[in-house]
């Protein structure tokens, strides 16, 4: 629920604050079209959705027609919300919580035609990796193919012919029991076709992830679906250019970032980071956040000098899809959950491609032999002394 103290919507700011000619230039400007390309929502989804609170968007990117390739259309869907409950409360009732408010939002994107649908990073929790505390946090991690969450999952991805993406803890009880921040891909059938676990672990302050896991051990997979070639940037790999480089070479043509981030941090960043992918990479990528501030029980200190505290702080939701020509839609809310649905035309990603030509001018010859030397012990900076 929105809380006083909280903008709801940057981009709902501008459109209450601009008209006409103001208002299409404001877009023209900051989303790079005029015309955000509304798309129609059924009456009783934007019915579902105000009496679940929960909004709803839904944009198109169309293409230029072609005279060899149809059109590759395909309508992805974010999913952020907040928990459901109290997280003083048992480990199964929170999760079930979350469930049955996620089933409504589901079953609202699949009839709306969603055909990949992804939810934010560690959906089916509390992001309680703040507290630094084992327990009973790590009750949440769970088997990738049999675990509640794909469970829950695979019945709507076959119902419905819809690939998802499940953001999860992992548990890997093959190795030791060990934990990782693992996104799960159901194809469109309910078969478990991969995983990627995450290849960022943010170490700021005295928050570090690496008190549950370590860096992901699977590189930069890249899913061939029914619906396109997809990858995950898991949260915190969107601050490390090199790594949407990766999913761009390997081919991606969406490349999901479904995240936990909250305001005061790196807002400023939030809008800027992966629509710089998109561009950098000609593909689609589409940014997911949670929404909501969560208390827990105890006390925990964030590196910052602050006094301890119950709350890490506010995650600003403000999900958005940005397309390979730099174009972008308006972002959801800060506060409410939601669902931004965007159509996109794949064939986009070649026609930006052979426009701006950087896969042809980015010389990964150069930077492979570079980036060879400076991984070496005996490695020495080239520069150029002054004298």
């Amino acid at each position: 629920m929105e809380t006083p103290h909280e903008l709801h919507s940057f981009d709902q700011l501008m459109r209450s604050n601009l008209s006409g000619t103001n208002l299409q230039e404001f877009n023209r400007i900051f989303y790079g079209r005029s015309n955000n390309f509304d798309l129609d929502v059924k009456k009783k989804n934007l019915h579902i959705g105000n009496e679940n609170d929960f909004e709803i968007a839904a944009y198109d990117f169309p293409a230029k027609k072609e005279e060899t390739r149809k059109p590759r259309v395909v309508k992805v869907g974010l999913i952020q919300h907040s928990i459901a409950i109290d997280t003083d409360r048992p480990i199964t009732e929170q999760r079930s919580a979350i469930f049955e408010k996620i089933r409504k939002i589901i079953e609202t994107a699949a009839d709306e035609g969603v055909n990949v649908l992804c939810l934010q990073e560690a959906w089916s929790m509390p992001f309680a990796f703040c507290t630094r505390e084992k327990q009973p946090w790590c009750e949440f991690a769970e088997s990738v193919i049999d675990g509640p969450s794909t469970l829950f999952l695979k019945e709507f991805a076959s119902k419905y012919s819809m690939v998802i993406i499940s953001p999860i803890l992992e548990r890997d009880e093959i190795y030791g029991d060990t934990i990782w921040n693992t996104a799960v891909v159901i194809n469109e059938f309910g078969k478990v076709i991969g995983k990627h676990r995450k290849n960022h672990i943010p170490r700021v302050g005295d928050f570090n992830e690496s008190t549950y896991y370590f860096e992901g051990n699977t590189g930069h997979p890249v899913f061939e679906t029914t619906y396109g070639r997809i990858a995950i940037n898991i949260c915190y790999g969107r601050h490390h250019p090199l790594n949407w480089l990766m999913f761009g070479v390997n081919g991606a043509e969406i490349v999901f970032n479904p995240s936990a981030t909250v305001a005061g941090l790196s807002e400023h960043l939030w809008s800027i980071e992966a629509r710089n992918a998109a561009i950098a990479n000609n593909y689609f990528t589409c940014a997911i956040n949670r929404v909501g501030t969560e208390k827990f029980q105890n006390e925990f200190t964030s590196g910052d000098g602050k006094p301890a505290h119950k709350e890490f702080g506010h995650f600003y939701g403000s999900s958005y899809i940005t397309a390979p020509d730099g174009s972008r839609t308006p972002g959801l809310s800060r506060v409410m959950d939601g669902l931004l649905i965007a159509q996109l035309d794949l064939n986009m990603c070649r026609q930006i491609k052979d426009k701006w030509g950087f896969c042809m001018t980015q010389r990964l010859d150069l930077y492979a032999s570079s980036l060879s030397n400076a991984v070496s012990v005996n490695f020495v900076p080239q520069r150029i002394p002054r004298d």
